[in-house]
């Protein structure tokens, strides 16, 4: 009641002050803030919704409002577009729930992998955009994707790789080669050359080999899929075994005494 009253005062002192009325109405806003800060209406507590916990932080840092904040004068539009220039965020809406409260309700950008090009790793989201708060340290379980292009081109090859959870399992990265096409290099050192075009099919040919050969758990040095129409494995190089003899005539020359 207090604040409706200093509002129509305001009104009337503005008509008759002409070019003096945005500065008395500046004066009576904080007024009318003022009085509602004295009935309750300051700010005492952010709930963030759709949030990680590592994206939080973030946020809150970002809106940059504090506790005992008059509610009813924080410009929401503001406070939203301060919300939206964080890495984490796709889109975010606010809201005020009187007398005490701030909702800012967010989606947050997917993480799609780490991408490591020119000695620099950053986490990237499903568009290939980096989210510049993201730790890739804290983010091991995300595919690793490696060189140019790769960033841009990940969202496209990532998804059909998914579908095939032994493969995923055996991969230690996903290499962009000349931007035009991938390698996908293997945990035990083995390297899967993937053609410029038609990945899946490729992919398709590779399980039915494997049904075949069961080549992902006996091991390969590299397949070359870049042909349709030929499928070539080089098989890993034995490895070398100590020679007996030359161990045991080793083990028997006797040393010199002092």
């Amino acid at each position: 009641m207090i604040a409706g009253g200093v509002l129509t005062l305001a009104l009337g002192v503005t008509l008759a002050t002409g070019g003096r009325g945005e500065r008395i109405a500046s004066a009576v806003g904080a007024g009318i803030d003022g009085k509602f800060g004295e009935a309750g209406f300051r700010l005492r507590a952010v709930h963030v919704q759709g949030a990680s916990a590592m994206a939080t932080a973030d946020i809150i840092r970002a809106a940059a409002v504090h506790k005992d904040d008059p509610l009813l004068a924080m410009d929401l539009n503001a406070l939203r577009e301060r919300v939206e220039k964080v890495g984490w965020v796709k889109e975010a809406h606010v809201v005020r729930l009187l007398p005490d409260t701030l909702v800012i309700a967010v989606k947050e950008r997917r993480q799609l992998a780490v991408w490591q090009h020119d000695g620099r790793s950053v986490v990237i989201d499903d568009k290939g955009e980096p989210i510049p708060e993201a730790d890739p340290g804290r983010f091991n379980t995300l595919p690793l994707v490696v060189g140019a292009g790769g960033a841009q081109h990940a969202g496209e090859i990532l998804p059909v790789l998914a579908q095939r959870p032994k493969l995923m399992a055996r991969m230690e990265a996903l290499v962009r080669v000349d931007d035009r096409r991938w390698d996908l290099r293997m945990k035990d050192g083995a390297l899967i050359q993937l053609p410029a075009v038609d990945e899946e099919q490729a992919l398709m040919q590779l399980e039915q080999l494997d049904l075949r050969s069961r080549i992902l758990e006996l091991g390969f040095e590299r397949i070359d899929l870049r042909n349709p129409d030929t499928i070539a494995v080089r098989p890993r190089a034995p490895q070398p075994t100590p020679d007996a003899t030359t161990t045991t005539a080793a083990a028997a020359t006797p040393t010199e005494g002092v």
